[in-house]
């Protein structure tokens, strides 16, 4: 059995491509193969900034035989037709066979094909998945018409040691390969992926990621080690640097004092997105006055020059986040109100000073806020959309709403308004803190709700993976706002004051955005909860009974289903119940009608349906008493005393009597049955 051994050298690869593309390489090459019958053992791909690499082992040197047989034009068919197969299969009418399929005689064609090497195969392969390769972005270099993500240099492709001849624009493939561009850029042959692993290692190159991740990682938190400080964790940004280096070398550096009172969330942006350094922290969690930066060259002064340099970039950078800050701050949030009107926030549905008026009137309509809570969620209201003017936010995007904070602050603002102000963006996603405080849940809640309610009111909603607006993440973020903070609030009703706060009517109502977006909500509560075990289709069966628009009190009744659904008593009271749904509905079919209403109980005769009858009376307004106080618990457990008469009442009573009287009533008391359990959730969504 051979080894394949394929390495395409590049320029540099954008980071965020990487381990798609060693994915991608994988896929295309060990399914090229399968289609052409060839089988192994065992394949591995990785990638660097400038290299892709992949290892398959355990491959034949020559591909199986093929038989394969084909279905022709019946016996005597139109000669035309005749001739396209012939011409498809590549074969003479004598060399056919005809056969009696019992639907009349066929012509059949059996080819057997030899095995082709596999060298020839990989050629074929390689060069198709190069030419199809699914890069985000690709360019063209030179006269090549060939595109790749950036300009190739070689290419190795060996076959159990010798090379196999693909070739991509310029690029024919051989056994030479060099390493790292600065430390070791030599050419040097390889003849296998052992001998390969080796001297790329000597040439300064380490091929896995996952251990340039952990030397990253590990190299970066003996530092601060040294230093007597922490790292702050940040995978995205490892995962980033991990995709800049082929050699990693983590040095520490330092920031100037005179830039430390800089607000931290401003350096540590700044050094991550323009730099890639990581931040150190003290022992009580604030920023210190350090930084690590991972360097792809080793050096004969230990990295003193690449530090200096470095830093004294880092002094320019910091310089104008500086500037920004000192700047930013002569300027008060309440005198940038008037930039909102000179922004957009969406075609249809005006500028960000009609959304942040919008928001106002829900943060007013928000039942759960004192006078004085109120007041100041107002306020927060009124000024949360105001730092985007800011120099800051214009330069850092993503610290919108942290800088409001820190400018609410400086203007003297409460702190519960500066939070809100901070926080009314938030959650962003399923890692991301959910706020506590009610004046921040208030904006956060007016914000979402209000842009749910404005796409949806111009029918711009998610279709399939598209979400443009990001309206999965809102709901989402609504849901966890009301859920963990046990909120009391009808969504209907929040809905319909925020239609109502549009200035321009909307294209749809309030009653139909309404039940769009409960739905929808519906949806995204089955996501949310799905992660905590809790069953999707109990929360449909609880749903879909209509109106129910209260979070916290949806979620009660699927706890207090799911406790039930697990007892003995539950468990076969379900059974009991679609037993009794399916022949309602069968009979229902039949005669064309729906039972309806009580069972009259002058025609009960025998002791088990007035029994079930007894029962289904008072359980069904124990139910009724129960639900009138949200003891769902209760309702519950109510419900399992029908699950005994409800079995004798199959084992001793004939549904369809002779009599039609008799079974019209027994049919109606059956269907009694599902109106009772019907208060509680709708049983016929629950599976299992």
């Amino acid at each position: 059995m051979a080894e394949l051994l394929l390495e395409i050298l590049s320029e540099e690869i954008p980071a965020r491509m990487q381990a798609r593309a060693a994915e991608d390489l994988h896929r295309m090459v060990c399914d090229g193969l399968g289609k052409n019958g060839i089988t192994f053992d065992a394949a591995r791909s990785y990638v660097t900034p400038r290299r892709l690499v992949l290892v398959i082992e355990g491959l034949p040197l020559a591909g199986p035989d093929v038989s394969e047989e084909k279905r022709g034009p019946r016996v005597g068919s139109p000669a035309q037709a005749m001739e396209g197969f012939l011409k498809s299969t590549g074969m003479s009418v004598d060399q056919l066979e005809s056969r009696d399929t019992g639907k009349g005689v066929f012509y059949f064609a059996v080819i057997n094909r030899k095995g082709r090497p596999t060298a020839e195969v990989l050629k074929e392969v390689v060069e198709e998945a190069m030419a199809g390769f699914p890069w985000p972005k690709s360019m063209r270099w030179g006269a090549n018409p060939q595109r790749w993500v950036r300009p190739i240099q070689s290419i190795i492709c060996l076959l159990d040691g010798a090379v196999v001849p693909v070739s991509f624009g310029p690029v024919t493939a051989g056994n030479l390969t060099s390493g790292h561009r600065f430390l070791a850029p030599e050419t040097f042959r390889v003849k296998d992926f052992a001998e390969y692993l080796a001297k790329l290692r000597h040439a300064k190159v380490m091929l896995d990621p996952i251990e340039r991740r952990h030397a990253i990682l590990s190299g970066a938190e003996a530092l601060a080690l040294a230093e007597g400080l922490t790292l702050k964790s940040d995978d995205g940004l490892l995962a980033e640097v991990t995709g800049l280096v082929e050699w990693p070398v983590p040095l520490v550096g330092s920031i100037d004092d005179s830039f430390m009172d800089v607000p931290a969330e401003v350096l540590i942006t700044s050094m991550r997105s323009h730099q890639k350094y990581f931040s150190l922290l003290k022992a009580d969690g604030s920023l210190a006055p350090r930084f690590i930066v991972i360097s792809n060259m080793e050096t004969t002064d230990g990295g003193k020059a690449v530090v200096a340099g470095n830093q004294r970039v880092l002094r320019a950078r910091l310089s104008d986040a500086k500037f920004f800050w000192d700047t930013d701050r002569k300027h008060s949030l309440q005198s940038r109100l008037g930039k909102l009107d000179e922004r957009l926030f969406y075609a249809k549905l005006g500028t960000l000073a009609d959304k942040v008026i919008r928001i106002q009137n829900l943060v007013g309509a928000m039942p759960f806020l004192s006078l004085e809570s109120k007041t100041n969620a107002l306020v927060a209201a009124t000024l949360c959309k105001a730092d985007l003017s800011a120099e800051m936010v214009g330069e850092f995007p993503e610290l919108q709403g942290i800088m409001g904070r820190y400018y609410a602050l400086n203007d003297g603002l409460p702190a519960e308004v500066a939070d809100a102000i901070a926080q009314h963006y938030s959650p962003l996603g399923p890692n991301d803190s959910c706020p506590t405080a009610l004046v921040s849940v208030a904006v956060a809640l007016a914000d979402k709700i209000d842009s749910l309610v404005g796409f949806f009111g111009i029918d711009e909603k998610p279709t399939g993976s598209k979400d443009p607006f990001a309206l999965r993440r809102a709901a989402l973020g609504v849901i966890r706002l009301i859920v963990e903070n046990g909120l009391r609030v009808s969504l209907l009703a929040l809905f319909a004051e925020g239609h109502k706060s549009f200035e321009s009517p909307l294209s749809a109502d309030a009653a139909s955005v309404g039940a769009d977006l409960l739905a929808f909500f519906a949806d995204r509560l089955t996501v949310a909860l799905k992660e905590k075990g809790v069953r999707h289709d109990l929360i449909n069966a609880v749903f879909s009974l209509g109106g129910e628009d209260d979070l916290v009190r949806l979620l009660a009744r699927v706890d207090a289903l799911d406790a039930f659904l697990k007892s003995d008593d539950g468990a076969n009271l379900l059974v009991a119940y679609r037993r009794a749904a399916n022949i309602v509905r069968i009979e229902e079919k039949k005669d064309g009608t729906t039972f309806t209403g009580h069972a009259d109980v002058q025609l009960l005769r025998q002791d088990e349906e007035k029994a079930l009858e007894h029962a289904l009376t008072d359980v069904g307004q124990s139910v009724k008493n129960a639900l009138a106080t949200e003891d769902f618990a209760s309702a519950m457990a109510a419900l399992a005393k029908l699950r005994r008469p409800l079995d004798a009442f199959f084992d001793k009573v004939t549904v369809n009597a002779d009599e039609a009287s008799l079974r019209v009533n027994r049919l109606r008391l059956l269907a009694h049955i599902g109106s009772t359990m019907g208060q509680l959730a709708d049983f016929s969504r629950v599976e299992g």
